[in-house]
């Protein structure tokens, strides 16, 4: 069973500058709401018991949202009837619960941030999330734990984008199962229009196996000089590892860049 989830959120988020210039990117609101709090309700709704959040000693505000209980308990002894902010303290309270944090102090890729976490990780596979990216409407996490519990494959998520913007991503080679879900033969990062496989995309939700930590400490850097997560998914694909591509049925919302996330809180404030 799947009940452990890594959130890497280490990197300094320049493209929503000048924004993160004081303040995390994953604390940014969402139509009122931080939007990490939408992944960790992601993971909970989906069975996970333990989420590791990968953060660095440049984003302390990340801990002490979750860790401000005097601030709250003054708040709520000078308005005792106050019920939204009850609400409020219980449900980070709910989340300090599940959390642990792992450090990553430079910003060495993905892959760098996930082999933080070897020593936490106790089970044969686990669940990676990129806070980036929102998938709302229906629970991608829950989703995909499921196709991995029938397959007993590692799994990614993926959705259809258009062949002009194939460069942009993550693009899977791919053998079709079913209408949602296929076999991935290979992942082409940022391909050109013509070189590109397909046009199924990867996204920000993985289930991985443990024994990718054996890949990544062997690894040597790749795209500017960082460990990357695709680059070991690629290696254990090519050593007849299986994984799973999943196209999810819930909304996604790319909250990475300015535009991204003011149109993405537009959106989820009309859902």
């Amino acid at each position: 069973m799947i009940k452990q989830a890594i959130i890497p959120l280490a990197g300094q988020g320049t493209r929503l500058l000048p924004l993160t210039s004081i303040f995390p990117k994953e604390l940014l609101p969402i139509n009122g709401k931080p939007g990490l709090e939408y992944i960790l309700d992601e993971c909970i709704k989906s069975g996970i018991k333990e989420v590791i959040l990968i953060i660095s000693n440049k984003k302390p505000f990340i801990k002490k949202y979750f860790n401000n209980d005097n601030f709250f308990k003054k708040i709520i002894k000078k308005k005792p009837n106050d019920k939204r902010i009850k609400y409020e303290y219980k449900k980070i309270k709910k989340y300090k619960k599940i959390i642990k944090f792992v450090y990553q102090n430079s910003p060495k890729g993905t892959g760098d941030a996930v082999l933080k976490c070897q020593k936490l990780i106790k089970s044969k596979y686990f669940l990676m999330l990129l806070a980036d990216d929102l998938i709302v409407k229906n629970n991608c996490s829950l989703s995909m734990i499921k196709i991995h519990n029938k397959y007993n494959s590692s799994v990614i998520a993926s959705t259809k984008v258009k062949k002009e913007n194939v460069s942009r991503w993550g693009i899977f080679d791919l053998k079709k199962i079913n209408r949602r879900n296929f076999l991935v033969n290979d992942v082409i990062e940022k391909p050109s229009i013509k070189s590109a496989p397909s046009n199924y995309a990867v996204i920000g939700r993985y289930i991985l196996p443990k024994k990718i930590f054996k890949i990544l400490k062997k690894q040597k850097p790749g795209r500017n000089n960082e460990i990357h997560i695709t680059d070991a998914i690629r290696t254990l694909i090519h050593k007849k590892n299986k994984f799973l591509g999943h196209i999810f049925s819930g909304k996604y919302l790319d909250c990475g860049t300015m535009k991204g996330y003011i149109d993405s809180s537009l959106k989820i404030a009309k859902l």
